[in-house]
């Protein structure tokens, strides 16, 4: 006897396939579960039992050895229609069962117990059963442990259903945030042009942060995760960025060797690179000379330096020890737990960065 369709069937399968779970891989952690049911209430098969719009699909199974089979003879099919939880001693005396060629073959599935497995919103999306070749019956405790089992499958489903999602969500906010902050310093970089100060030094900072910032969030939009990113990556790119904002007089050359970390590292990095490049620009390079801005990363054993050197004037950013744009930069240095030497050099100015690798 086939089973009735369930009667919010599309709003269930809905439900079922937002789990984006259907035709996965098998998983150690599923597996062990089935194990686990099966051993605990004596039956030679376990199976995580989802039910489809046309088959019913295994997440994971012992005993079977099959993946899938169709819906017309899953006893599964009816007990997502009852309770949440379903034992059924003799498939051959329910009338449900009386014709199901699973049962009534040799050698026939003549005992079932499931827990339904079913969703925060209330659907059924299948179940965690054991099955036996022959009658039987369940524990108070063996039926409490199938139940608990079947919970934290849907926790398991659940949690990595809002993974996805919250990583859907800062994905799309990264995207945003960077079409937004491009804008911005599109109409920055308009407004300086046709500021009578050309290279006003504040509006110049303003043009190069949110550059900084904007790139960042594009990197992570194209990341399915933000623990970890390619910093060198950015900040090469970062400069790239900062090339643009620069007066024609002056160029800037970058060689970062590998460096990955996290997000933060790589804001701190980002802002600190954005202050040293717009410090030799104000300083040494204030009365618009030709010059070099060099920027170099390199690990040193657990740690690694970033030195920004350049050929200016060599009066460097010292002057400047109590500006807002310093301050923030110290912070950056503190939260990455660095240090910063700075002083003139014969050919001009240097700045050396020197932080633990995350």
């Amino acid at each position: 006897m086939k089973a009735a369709q369930h009667p919010h069937e599309v709003a269930r399968l809905n439900a079922l396939r937002s789990l984006e779970v259907l035709d996965s891989p098998r998983e150690a952690a599923f597996d062990e579960v089935v194990a686990l049911a099966a051993k605990i209430c004596g039956t030679p098969i376990s199976v995580i039992n989802l039910i489809d719009a046309d088959r019913q699909w295994f997440k994971a199974e012992t005993g079977l050895g099959v993946r899938e089979t169709p819906l017309d003879t899953s006893i599964c099919a009816h007990v997502i229609l009852e309770e949440d939880f379903v034992e059924i001693p003799d498939t051959l005396i329910d009338p449900r069962m009386r014709d199901n060629p699973l049962c009534v073959d040799v050698p026939g599935l003549r005992f079932y117990a499931g827990a339904v497995l079913r969703t925060a919103q209330g659907h059924p999306i299948g179940t965690l059963c054991v099955l036996d070749h022959r009658p039987g019956r369940l524990t108070g405790l063996q039926q409490e442990t199938l139940k608990v089992l079947a919970a934290q499958v849907m926790a398991q489903l659940n949690l990595r259903l809002a993974l996805r999602t919250e990583a859907l969500l800062r994905k799309e906010i990264d995207h945003r945030v960077k079409n937004s902050l491009h804008m911005i310093m599109s109409f920055a970089q308009l407004q300086r042009r046709k500021s009578d100060l050309g290279t006003d030094a504040k509006l110049l900072a303003i043009v190069q942060q949110i550059g900084a910032v904007a790139l960042l969030h594009d990197v992570l939009s194209h990341r399915n995760d933000h623990t970890e990113i390619d910093v060198a990556d950015y900040l090469a790119k970062l400069v790239g960025v900062l090339v643009k904002t620069v007066p024609d007089t002056v160029a800037i050359k970058d060689d970062f060797e590998t460096l990955i970390g996290g997000p933060a590292v790589g804001a701190s990095l980002g802002v600190i690179i954005n202050e040293l490049i717009t410090n030799s620009l104000k300083h040494s390079f204030a009365e618009q000379n030709d010059g070099v801005i060099s920027l170099t990363g390199v690990r040193i054993a657990d740690h690694y330096r970033i030195t920004c050197s350049d050929n200016g004037s060599a009066n460097g950013p010292s002057q400047a020890s109590g500006g807002l744009g310093v301050q923030i930069m110290a912070a950056a240095i503190q939260k990455i737990s660095g240090k910063i030497m700075r002083g003139p050099t014969p050919d001009g100015y240097r700045s050396v960065l020197e932080f633990p690798i995350p």
